[in-house]
């Protein structure tokens, strides 16, 4: 059975670096993507969500990745530190500025044109 234990120990150690490295080059590329989509998304919304979604799955990625690579426990345990604030903070920072955009009137823009709102559509109905 010690033989057994021992065999998974060292496969571990010879499978966690180059899983840590596709995490890592998989967060890096959906940060990249997010980047694209924050240039290139036409309003504020839909850049929010694209800069969230980065922020979330893209450096938690990349911190899975580092966390596999870590060497010592101790930095395992701060880059779970860091995954846990990212995510509870990312979240409600976006919320909170979406909130602050949509109290302030913000609108949205809906359909191909990029037209702001259903009050245009109900002005070329009359």
């Amino acid at each position: 059975m010690a033989e057994f234990f021992a065999l998974i120990g060292n496969t571990w150690e010879v499978v966690r670096f180059p899983l840590g490295g596709a995490a890592c080059l998989l967060g890096s590329i959906l940060c990249i993507v997010g980047t694209i989509g924050v240039l290139r998304f036409p309003d504020f919304y839909t850049r929010v969500h694209a800069a969230s979604i980065t922020d979330t799955s893209g450096a938690g990625l990349v911190l899975i990745g580092m966390a596999l690579m870590a060497p010592h426990w101790i930095i395992l345990v701060k880059v779970f530190c860091i995954m846990g604030f990212l995510l509870l903070t990312s979240v409600t920072s976006s919320h909170a500025l979406v909130n602050a955009a949509h109290t302030a009137g913000l609108q949205p823009k809906i359909g191909p044109m990029g037209r702001s709102g259903h009050e245009e559509d109900e002005e070329d109905k009359h």
